[in-house]
């Protein structure tokens, strides 16, 4: 059975890929700062197999505690880290807040960039050939306004993500990102129909990317199935790019 951690479990597209990876037997280990009525019901429906602690990413000095007893110890292999969990912090450039602009860049950058650094360090000891895989934003590469601190946190993982495989791919260790696209998000609930319908009219397929589409590529980058990717960028994107 393969353990795989996932923050931003509590709904949306944590939500949902912590559903697919439960159905295909996997055991998974969820981080998130709340637990909603969705994450209690699936944790009810898979007791055993579905493990979650109560953490705020903010604190990226303190996240080693998640892997010395709290909830994941050396002891147990990890074979997969679904970095997920995010936060957006959207104005203008000229607007920008300092303290705003931190808070958002610990949420998406610094804690995954530790969390990873322990991820590595348990699939080294284990000799596990583990996957990594990071949620970036399509507005890394079209461009939104009043998105681009935002855009500037999600472009800071891709790299990251891709000087990673290149650091670890000896040791069979994989990272890719997934770049998606707009979805029916509680990110973008803020957004009115007109400003959405824009945006999904810029796509191909002119609609909302699929949060099950993604989460099925999650799987498939986890998985064997794509054992020779590596450092990149995977778009789903319903075809923006």
């Amino acid at each position: 059975m393969k353990n795989i951690l996932i923050t931003g479990i509590s709904k949306g597209l944590g939500l949902e890929t912590a559903k697919l990876l439960l159905q295909k037997e996997y055991q998974v280990f969820g981080i998130n700062r709340t637990i909603s009525d969705d994450l209690k019901s699936l944790k009810d429906e898979y007791k055993k197999r579905l493990h979650i602690k109560i953490y705020d990413l903010s604190f990226a000095e303190k996240s080693k505690s998640i892997f010395l007893g709290e909830f994941i110890d050396f002891k147990v292999p990890i074979h997969g880290f679904v970095n997920n969990a995010a936060i957006a912090y959207d104005d203008i450039v000229t607007n920008i807040n300092f303290n705003n602009l931190e808070n958002m860049f610990k949420v998406n950058v610094f804690t995954p960039m530790i969390l990873t650094k322990y991820v590595i360090r348990n699939m080294l000891l284990h000799n596990i050939k583990g996957s990594i895989v990071h949620i970036s934003s399509i507005s890394v590469h079209t461009g939104y306004k009043g998105l681009a601190m935002y855009a500037a946190s999600k472009g800071a993982l891709e790299a990251f993500s891709k000087n990673t495989a290149r650091e670890w791919g000896e040791k069979g260790i994989r990272s890719n990102t997934i770049v998606a696209g707009f979805m029916e998000t509680a990110m973008s609930e803020k957004l009115n129909n007109d400003q959405k319908n824009r945006i999904y009219n810029r796509t191909s397929l002119k609609k909302p990317t699929s949060i099950l589409s993604v989460a099925n590529t999650i799987e498939f980058l986890l998985s064997e199935k794509s054992s020779s990717i590596t450092g990149q960028n995977i778009f789903v994107d319903s075809g923006t790019i």
